[in-house]
């Protein structure tokens, strides 16, 4: 997209997000309006410090669990906010979420050489919470990896292996015993 930094990335999304979703988001400057629903709004600000600079994008809109994500980049660092416009409340995710198709849960694949998580996370979603249930770390470090849901029950992760550029598939149901639990059911 052409982009300076992952800043100027986000807000290029935005402009488009906007433009497709007129009634949900406003940018005024450093200020980006979120409408929350049933009513009220959210906003967040983009800040400089002394630490450097801390910006917020909207990134998407999942309608069927009424949830904004927001890109948000801190210095060299980027992650997504998911905002769930019932309850005005916000949750930091790794990275961009996937949704599964029954909308009962969110799917994150955060790795990389440094600063990720380097874990693949299930999130149950509620109309009252988003929170990480279920993880898992592979035996060997990965260098990339994305996820994609096959069913309600299974994520399928296309990852490389670091030191080796072959991409592989990995399908796995979300209750298996691999599975560490992050948090009761």
């Amino acid at each position: 997209m052409g982009a300076d930094d992952r800043a100027q990335c986000g807000r290029r999304i935005e402009e488009m997000q906007l433009a497709r979703l007129p009634d949900l988001a406003r940018r005024d400057g450093d200020a980006l309006t979120i409408a929350l629903f049933p009513a009220g709004t959210r906003i967040y600000r983009d800040t400089v410090d002394a630490h450097g600079e801390r910006t917020y994008a909207l990134w998407d809109y999942f309608d069927w669990i009424n949830a904004v994500l927001l890109y948000t980049t801190d210095g060299e660092r980027s992650e997504f906010l998911l905002l769930q416009r019932a309850n005005g409340r916000d949750y930091v995710l790794p990275s961009d979420p996937v949704l599964s198709p029954d909308r009962k849960h969110l799917a994150t694949a955060d790795f990389c050489a440094s600063g990720c998580e380097n874990r693949v996370s299930v999130w149950r979603v509620t109309p009252e919470r988003i929170v990480r249930e279920r993880s898992w770390r592979p035996p060997v470090p990965w260098s990339d990896a994305s996820v994609r849901w096959k069913d309600a029950a299974t994520v399928v992760l296309d990852y490389s292996v670091a030191g080796d550029a072959a991409t592989r598939t990995l399908e796995s149901r979300i209750d298996a015993t691999a599975w560490r639990l992050d948090a009761a059911p």
